[in-house]
């Protein structure tokens, strides 16, 4: 295979569960939910940085979100071994993981999408509004703006709990974020659907984490796709914005390890 691989952590052993990523941000995003993986075992975990992003290096032959699709395509070939595999998507890294399901339907075990995209056109999404539920002045007090800042962009219930996991999970992959990267994919940020078309056929354990704050990317796109999947589960989890995994990490934990038994079950 001519492709190289991106840098990966690898951990555990067994079926290939390949995590993939959103944009702007790097493999520490599914840090503290790894502990479900290693609880539930049976799986070789494999945190995946893609090209500009984290510890694999930027890759200017990847021009728009098609190329990157694809390599993400080639990765997940490279990391399975042409073999059965399931997959973990943030943000933009669900609907790319849906991309590379969509044409291994026959190896992908299932695939768990948090706060996924549905269509890369923000302008075809149905968004809330924006809405902050919870302000904690004093306990964001003592931290530097640009990170304060970051974090206040997408945060529904402000917290010092959560302002940390913000800081461990995704402060690493912002400010290590290759910036012509970056700029490439924001003005390049289209994909053909028509892959989608396919899921009624997939009887995989599919599961679908939304925040019923999140004002990225929605939660009402999430279920419409949901239908279309024989096996699919969604929940909507309230207090929650584009970082499900960080407000409410607790139900976001007990949804993915039933999922993942499931997983292992088929």
């Amino acid at each position: 295979m001519s492709a190289r691989p991106g840098f990966a952590i690898r951990r555990g052993h067994g079926l290939p569960l390949i995590f993939v990523h959103g944009s702007g941000v790097d493999r520490h995003i599914f840090d503290e939910l790894d502990p479900v993986f290693e609880r539930v075992g049976g799986f070789e975990r494999i945190y995946l940085d893609q090209p500009g992003f984290g510890r694999t290096p930027p890759d200017p032959s990847i021009l728009d979100l098609d190329g990157l699709a694809r390599w993400l395509d080639d990765q997940v070939d490279i990391f399975s071994g042409g073999g059965p595999f399931a997959l973990v998507g943030n943000s933009l890294g669900g609907l790319l993981s849906r991309h590379a399901a969509a044409g291994r339907l026959d190896r992908c075990r299932g695939m768990a999408l948090l706060s996924s995209v549905v269509d890369p056109v923000t302008a075809h999404r149905r968004l809330p509004l924006r809405q902050v539920l919870v302000r904690d002045d004093q306990g964001l007090a003592d931290v530097d703006e640009f990170t304060r800042h970051a974090y206040r962009q997408m945060a529904v219930v402000e917290s010092r709990e959560h302002l940390e996991a913000y800081q461990r999970t995704i402060m690493p992959g912002i400010r290590s974020a290759d910036a012509d990267t970056v700029a490439r994919m924001e003005g390049h940020y289209r994909l053909d659907l028509d892959f989608d078309q396919v899921w009624s056929g997939f009887i995989a354990p599919v599961l679908f984490v939304c925040g019923r704050q999140d004002d990225r990317v929605g939660y009402l796109d999430q279920f419409d796709l949901a239908c279309h999947f024989p096996r699919a589960s969604y929940s909507v989890l309230d207090r929650a914005g584009h970082n499900v995994q960080i407000e409410q990490t607790a139900l976001v934990c007990d949804l993915l390890e039933d999922w993942a038994r499931q997983v292992l079950k088929d």
